[in-house]
């Protein structure tokens, strides 16, 4: 059994391939990982959370924890609230909008918009998330540089990473915060989250300049 897994879930409309050069980031800095894959917009994330639980309750690890871009850490929310047993470890959230997605909510509006998030919205992407349970570490990393679908879709709060504002990615009982100068795709190809993205596995907090 080792002793440490990362392991990472993706976001919507994609299916892990996107977070590859962030896993060998983490597995260069010793870190063992995994990949979570599961259907974005057929599955509720409380139906993925049950898949990621059976998948989590296979790793043979003593700590495991948890990295999850976008939607991927709203199925980590409801894993931890759904499944509160989880082993020893820490979590980092990527630009997921933890109080609901302005431009989630602004597709929805449209029947083509809500065929394309599918069931993703379902105490999801819409909001109505489950609270983060006490007693377990999250860290939220924020972009702020502004380009991606967001743009398309007015009314989105500024500060943002083109796609989720900077005030959506703060929940409460959250370990720490930090916002980076990176879009909500870039992020998961930026030197800087791997860095932060370590820290606080190692230490429970980010490094603040």
């Amino acid at each position: 059994m080792s002793k440490a897994i990362v392991v990472l879930v993706h976001g919507l409309w994609v299916n892990g391939l996107e977070m590859g050069w962030l896993r060998r980031r983490l597995e260069s800095a010793g870190y063992q990982t995994t990949q979570f894959t599961y259907p974005t917009r057929s599955n509720s994330p409380f139906e993925s959370a049950m898949d990621l639980n059976d998948f989590v309750r296979r790793q043979a690890a003593e700590t495991v924890h948890f990295v999850g871009h976008s939607l991927g850490g709203i199925i980590i929310r409801h894993l931890f609230h759904h499944f509160p047993q989880q082993r020893p470890g820490r979590v980092v959230t990527l630009g997921t909008p933890h109080n609901g997605s302005t431009a989630a909510a602004g597709l929805a509006s449209y029947l083509a918009g809500q065929y394309l998030l599918g069931r993703s919205t379902q105490h999801g992407l819409l909001g109505a998330v489950p609270p983060w349970p006490a007693g377990h570490e999250l860290g939220s990393i924020a972009g702020n540089r502004r380009l991606g679908l967001g743009l398309l879709i007015p009314g989105l709060p500024q500060p943002s990473d083109g796609t989720v504002a900077v005030a959506e990615t703060r929940l409460a009982g959250m370990t720490d915060h930090i916002e980076l100068p990176v879009s909500h795709t870039a992020m998961l190809f930026s030197e800087a989250v791997v860095q932060q993205t370590c820290q606080f596995l190692q230490t429970g907090s980010f490094q603040h300049a």
